[in-house]
């Protein structure tokens, strides 16, 4: 299973609602994703809060039922998930090691048309690990199923990266985050 502060949940959309998803994200606009000068074999949609800390689309509303799902399962606000993305992996798509941006908080995600493996690691900043130290391995993995969800939060969410190898069948995952709040001054 996963690390601490990971929590998972199978069937948590039924497969009409899938069905229901499935076709409305059939009608989004997806964009190349690139990170650091890199463009993933995955494409994305995103909606509310972007990475850049602006405005992207609007929160699209055939997501508020999942979001507020998600909200109450998380024991937050639905209004706090500021941030949603839609990933579209094609087969051979992977998503590489990482921690997901750290103006984020609570991150959930739910899988959608195929299985996929989540797999998760301790982080290390990467000036603290030693270029002969070699490769470093998973300690937990997970299968997320179709239609299943979880959770990231504490340690797994602030301690653990984590990765999805390349999937082998067409799979999207919607992500949903809070934002981290800021700490209060004196």
């Amino acid at each position: 299973m996963g690390p601490p502060g990971f929590e998972y949940r199978e069937h948590f959309i039924t497969d009409v609602e899938e069905r229901a998803l499935l076709d409305v994200i059939a009608t989004v606009a997806f964009s190349a994703f690139e990170m650091r000068g890199v463009v993933a074999r995955r494409r994305v949609a995103f909606f509310g809060q972007s990475y850049a800390g602006g405005e992207a689309q609007p929160f699209p509303e055939f997501l508020l039922p999942v979001r507020d799902r998600i909200a109450v399962w998380a024991g937050v606000a639905a209004a706090a998930f500021a941030m949603a993305l839609i990933n579209e992996y094609p087969p051979g798509a992977p998503i590489g090691w990482h921690r997901d941006a750290p103006q984020y908080d609570i991150v959930a995600g739910v899988s959608l048309l195929a299985h996929c493996r989540m797999r998760f690691r301790p982080y290390h900043s990467p000036a603290a690990i030693p270029a002969a130290a070699g490769r470093r391995t998973a300690t937990h993995a997970v299968d997320l199923d179709r239609r299943s969800a979880y959770l990231m939060t504490g340690e797994a969410r602030a301690s653990y990266e984590h990765h999805i190898p390349a999937v082998t069948e067409l799979r999207y995952s919607v992500t949903l985050r809070t934002l981290r709040r800021a700490p209060r001054g004196p």
